[in-house]
């Protein structure tokens, strides 16, 4: 899960600060659910679908939608329930969006938007496909391993409100782990930091400390921090089945402890790897689904990953070590594809960012013509998109699975399997 951002500009239409009593319909995409008001769409969030409720405006689009906060709740839903965390809420802590829903209800509305998003963005009904969002073990709480703790002016730590520059001062998050949730950063002061990161794997934790970055602000969006640790390991370890992987503390691993495991086991059941075969591994990180891969197609096979961070292709060289038949190579993978890569693969595996592969890696992937291509996507409108670039070019969707993997918010990730539409048939 991303580190929670500062918003945009909040737009300062006629109707914003007013209240409405509206019916509220389906989940969005993003943590809302929809509802009309005097022929406008109104996003609201602390809402749950067949309620009604009386929502202030908090942003006004003009003649597009508005957003809301439902600050009264007149016909609840039978899902709803009392948010754990007592900083959930209108105007408050920006770091969960479902609190006041149970968990099952939870897996519903995610099994809602990524419908709604193949639907309406790849333009097919997966209802023979997709089952619905499955649990990941260890329930809604104490699930994150990694949280970046903001830090305001007054250099106290805590979380940013939702679509806010301004902290939410925390004494504890519940939805991290030990060490991370309850971490001793939130009971001390940070001056001159622009955030606090506290990050736990298998036997350390670790904190690093966020310092704003050299340059000027472009678009809203300042540069990037300077991160480093201040206490404890700067390298933590991880372990997936039965092999272990170390990290630097800065560098990426998934937040859920179930989630590494669970993602790789859903994605190399979806390509089936076979002995001897080529795979082309791309947004590689670490190497840990370089590292499964390899073993799944033994000696005889070869497995080329493509990383564009040179501190992971660094963890992925020691996490390698035992693999020769095993690389990850450093590069962005928009420009190793046009060159075409030093392997013919048999099945290519892609992690992207949210913003997705795009329709030209997409395109270059495509043309390699593997018999098999496994994605791993943390936003099912960008995997939306990109599946559909595939069925354009003559390829199916054979498989779709998602995960809840991020409890308590909108985040939901999914593992798509895309075969030669010739496979199929």
């Amino acid at each position: 899960m991303p580190r929670l951002r500062r918003s945009a500009v909040v737009e300062d239409g006629p109707l914003r600060g007013s209240i409405v009593e509206v019916e509220i319909g389906a989940p969005a995409h993003g943590g809302s659910c929809v509802a009309r008001h005097d022929g406008r769409v109104i996003f609201v969030r602390h809402a749950l679908p067949g309620e009604r409720v009386r929502a202030r405006i908090t942003e006004d689009r003009g003649g597009t939608f508005c957003r809301a906060d439902a600050v009264e709740i007149l016909r609840p839903s039978v899902d709803r329930v009392v948010p754990p965390c007592p900083h959930a809420g209108p105007g408050r802590c920006g770091g969960c969006d479902w609190q006041h829903a149970s968990g099952a209800a939870q897996r519903a509305l995610k099994t809602s938007v990524v419908r709604e998003q193949f639907t309406r963005l790849a333009g097919i009904d997966t209802a023979d496909l997709f089952t619905g969002v499955q649990a990941l073990p260890g329930g809604l709480l104490g699930w994150r391993t990694r949280i970046v703790y903001a830090v305001g002016p007054d250099g106290r730590a805590g979380l940013y409100r939702h679509r806010s520059h301004e902290v939410e001062v925390l004494d504890a998050c519940p939805l991290g782990v030990p060490g991370v949730g309850d971490a001793g950063v939130l009971a001390r002061d940070w001056p001159g930091l622009s955030g606090v990161e506290v990050a736990r794997g298998d036997g350390g934790v670790a904190v690093l400390a966020h310092r704003p970055g050299p340059g000027r602000q472009a678009r809203g969006r300042r540069p990037p921090d300077r991160v480093e640790v201040v206490a404890g390991p700067t390298r933590l370890d991880q372990r997936v089945g039965q092999r272990d992987f170390t990290v630097a503390a800065d560098g990426f691993w998934q937040v859920h402890p179930a989630a590494a495991s669970t993602f790789a086991g859903s994605l190399l059941g979806a390509v089936a790897p076979r002995p001897g075969e080529a795979v082309l591994d791309l947004y590689a990180g670490a190497g840990m689904l370089t590292a499964l891969l390899a073993e799944a197609v033994g000696a005889t096979g070869r497995v080329l990953g493509v990383e564009s961070s040179r501190r992971a292709v660094a963890d992925a060289a020691t996490n390698l070590a035992d693999l020769p038949w095993a690389q990850v190579q450093l590069g962005r993978v928009e420009d190793v594809l046009p060159d075409r890569p030093p392997i013919d693969p048999d099945i290519v595996v892609l992690d992207p960012p949210r913003a997705g592969a795009g329709r030209s890696v997409m395109a270059a992937l495509l043309g390699l013509g593997p018999r098999a291509i496994g994605y791993l996507a943390c936003d099912p409108a960008t995997l939306a998109r990109d599946v559909r670039v595939a069925l354009d070019a003559g390829w199916r969707l054979g498989a779709l699975h998602a995960f809840d993997a991020f409890p308590m918010t909108h985040h939901v990730e999914c593992v798509a399997l895309l075969t030669p539409d010739s496979a199929g048939t």
